[in-house]
């Protein structure tokens, strides 16, 4: 009996610690990885522009750019985290970029899974981990 008035509170902060490690969950990815690709949680394709330089904290991709190749944004209170950063735009918002890379959708691909902006004036990748 002494022996289990001991333990139990062992027992009982070892299960708080556990509990409240669940708080301190690393933030979600901004992508997810589908057919060797990274896509946006609406499942459509993401890009990189070879004119960005990895690394840079900018999109070099604005204006009309931004209009065929929107980019993947950061939303209120998501943070990086793992491979992800956040970028600033010249328009002042966040978007999300990958190694380093900021990351951008192609506004002629439909349906998930479509690529149609890989190679495109060959300077566009498909997102890859």
């Amino acid at each position: 009996m002494k022996l289990m008035k001991t333990i139990a509170p062992l027992i009982l902060s070892a299960a708080m610690l556990t509990a409240c490690a669940g708080y301190a969950t690393p933030p979600a990815a901004p992508a997810r990885l589908a057919d060797g690709v990274l896509t946006g949680s609406n499942g459509m394709t993401l890009y990189t522009f070879d004119k960005d330089a990895a690394g840079s904290g900018k999109s070099v991709c604005n204006g009309p750019c931004a209009t065929n190749w929107p980019p993947l944004l950061v939303a209120d209170g998501e943070s990086a985290g793992s491979d992800y950063s956040v970028v600033m735009r010249d328009d002042g918002r966040k978007q999300w970029a990958y190694k380093g890379k900021p990351l951008y959708y192609w506004v002629k691909d439909q349906k998930p899974g479509d690529r149609t902006g890989d190679g495109f004036n060959n300077a566009w990748r498909v997102a890859r981990p």
